[in-house]
């Protein structure tokens, strides 16, 4: 545990302390960001209820590009938690030129349903933009990283240890479309492979209303080809949000 926390620390620290001492493109200091929030409730003869938030937040910094997400899922059933899945990710891009750029990432997730208390991320490597054109955007990115993964209680028991980690490769895919000046369509790509591999796949299209706010329908996939023995490999998530960029 102090282990992880240690490498998480460094890991989200390193874009800070490399401003540090970097010499820096002179350029205005920028900062952006999304948040968005769907909710839905039922009451009577059935009694549910459902909230989706995420904060996304862009920072050009100099040389810097970086990122900070936040997610929070929520589902109720009748008294009963269905899902329950936290996150949080920071990112750090240095850009060497237009094109090329080392990365430094870090993200912590809580998802109680896959049978871990917790999973931890970090990685640092190369990314390349492929297209960035005032409609389309593709980026990837490659290099090592690790992964912890505490398990929970009744996990730990059957099994007879409490956590799992490893060294993996990790890689990631950004593509952005604009089809006109009110919508766009994103997809996103990360995978992680060590001991196993394990992906998120997640696709929206968005939609202006009007000023700031626009609508977004997304599709999430999270695959784990070796889960937990009553774990499924897969899962989905469909969810229409409000999003108010600012």
């Amino acid at each position: 545990m102090k282990r992880i926390l240690t490498v998480m620390a460094v890991v989200m620290a390193a874009p800070f302390a490399a401003q540090a001492g970097a010499d820096f493109v002179e350029g205005d200091k920028t900062f952006a960001g999304e948040a968005e929030l769907g909710a839905t409730l039922t009451t009577g003869n059935t009694e549910t209820s459902s909230v989706k938030g995420r904060l996304n937040m862009l920072q050009e910094l100099g040389n810097w590009e970086n990122q900070y997400l936040l997610e929070a899922l929520y589902k109720e059933d009748t008294g009963e938690v269905t899902a329950k899945r936290y996150y949080g990710g920071i990112q750090g891009d240095y850009q060497f030129d237009e094109k090329n750029y080392i990365y430094i990432t870090g993200n912590y997730e809580v998802d109680p349903f896959t049978g871990y208390d917790y999973k931890a991320v970090v990685s640092s490597g190369y990314g390349h933009k492929f297209i960035d054109s005032g409609d389309m955007f593709l980026s990837a990115e490659v290099g090592p990283g690790y992964i912890y993964k505490k398990l929970d209680d009744e996990q730990s028991a059957l099994l007879g240890f409490d956590n799992e980690d490893s060294v993996v490769a990790h890689g990631a895919v950004n593509f952005t479309y604009e089809f006109s000046e009110s919508s766009k369509f994103t997809q996103l790509f990360v995978a992680d492979y060590g001991d196993s591999l394990e992906g998120r796949s997640e696709s929206a299209i968005t939609a202006n209303i009007i000023g700031a706010l626009a609508m977004k329908f997304a599709v999430i996939v999270r695959y784990n080809n070796k889960p937990l023995d009553d774990k499924e490999s897969t899962d989905t998530e469909t969810n229409m949000t409000l999003l108010y960029a600012f």
